[in-house]
């Protein structure tokens, strides 16, 4: 069965929105290509997108936002030099809130953190309570995906929608650095 008739393949931003207020995992535009999200505050949804995707916890993952306010209960502070590139393509690694479930830092004191100019993907964002997790739509090893369609034929029976939308003008993922010492951790 098509992932457009089980009814994944979604156009309604409030809906894919509620879907995700309700726990749900879903497929979604950004930068560079299509990720997958849920609400970083409900740890089943976090663990149940780690399963899809194949990733180990440990790993940890973006927490994505639609401004740097929002992204407040996440971190210890958020550095200058970070609120500098947002909104932007710009992913940060800033000290983790001691709070933050593990299951969103993984093993790490700290946080990957992201302010989207992506308009759709901060939209969403903020429709779901102004957070949401971001994460590239592909399992290890696989290149992630860059439309809704291919997303659906990979992926789509595991997610619960996937919004249609255009990822942006990115060639690769958003660049990740460390705000502690500008070291550069993901190209």
């Amino acid at each position: 069965m098509s992932a457009r008739r089980r009814g994944v393949l979604r156009n309604d931003l409030a809906a894919v929105a509620r879907i995700v207020r309700a726990g749900g995992v879903v497929g979604y535009a950004v930068e560079a290509c299509f990720g997958l999200g849920c609400d970083p505050r409900n740890t089943t949804a976090v663990r149940r997108l780690l399963r899809i995707k194949r990733r180990p916890a440990a790993k940890g993952l973006i927490v994505l936002a639609h401004d740097a306010k929002a992204l407040r209960p996440y971190t210890k502070d958020l550095p200058a030099q970070a609120r500098a590139t947002w909104p932007g393509p710009h992913t940060w690694l800033v000290d983790a809130n001691p709070r933050l479930s593990a299951s969103v830092r993984g093993h790490h004191r700290e946080v990957a953190v992201r302010v989207t100019a992506h308009r759709q993907a901060a939209r969403l964002a903020r429709l779901c309570g102004g957070v949401l997790i971001s994460t590239s739509a592909n399992r290890a090893r696989e290149r992630p995906a860059r439309t809704h369609r291919e997303l659906c034929r990979r992926m789509g029976r595991g997610l619960d929608a996937v919004l249609v939308g255009r990822i942006g003008r990115l060639a690769r993922p958003t660049p990740i650095r460390d705000a502690r010492t500008g070291r550069l951790v993901r190209a």
